[in-house]
């Protein structure tokens, strides 16, 4: 007798928790590399470009977007973020304690400069991507970037307009994947 209310007791104990997870799972932050898979239309990691000055410049994430070419450098630091578009410094306060790293914008400028000497003809953007517990309370710079803005921001559009803006763009695609190098290769030829 008991054990016809326990079975169905138990199946709807697992619907119920089934459902939470498949709920927090849809609802929870995408990560970094799946937020930036999601809005490339193709992408290139961990490549070097030639920097227009006699050197080679490392670009960590070159994506072709509906929007054009996008550089993305990934910072993974959790915790309050202290940063500004003038400091030289910024500062991370998490659980390990407290950390600065030097500010990212200026290489990121220098990254984009390289990209759009090969297409200058194509909207070339530049960010720093933070995880999206990163907490900027006190202020965000203006090139930082969280993985779900980026993701509205740049929405991968339909099937049908993929494949015209891969039509439409891969020339200048071409141009920017063919001068940059797999990173490992770079190092390995120095």
């Amino acid at each position: 007798m008991i054990l016809e209310y326990i079975i169905p007791l138990a199946l709807a104990s697992l619907t119920v928790i089934v459902g939470v997870l498949l709920i927090w799972w849809r609802r929870r932050p995408p990560d970094l590399v799946t937020a930036l898979k999601s809005i490339a239309v193709k992408f290139r990691h961990d490549v070097v470009l030639p920097d227009g000055m006699g050197g080679h410049i490392h670009i960590e994430y070159l994506l072709l977007t509906a929007g054009g070419l996008l550089v993305v450098d990934v910072k993974r630091f959790q915790g309050t973020i202290f940063a500004s578009d003038r400091m030289d410094e910024w500062t991370v306060i998490n659980k390990e304690g407290r950390y600065a790293f030097p500010n990212p914008q200026g290489t990121l400028y220098d990254r984009v400069a390289a990209v759009k000497r090969f297409v200058r003809d194509v909207s070339v953007e530049g960010y720093v991507l933070f995880p999206a517990d990163a907490d900027f309370s006190k202020g965000r710079p203006s090139d930082v970037i969280l993985p779900g803005e980026l993701a509205e921001r740049y929405e991968k559009p339909e099937r049908s307009e993929i494949e015209r803006l891969v039509e439409a763009f891969a020339v200048h695609w071409e141009r920017v994947s063919e001068a940059a190098v797999p990173a490992a290769a770079a190092d390995s030829s120095q």
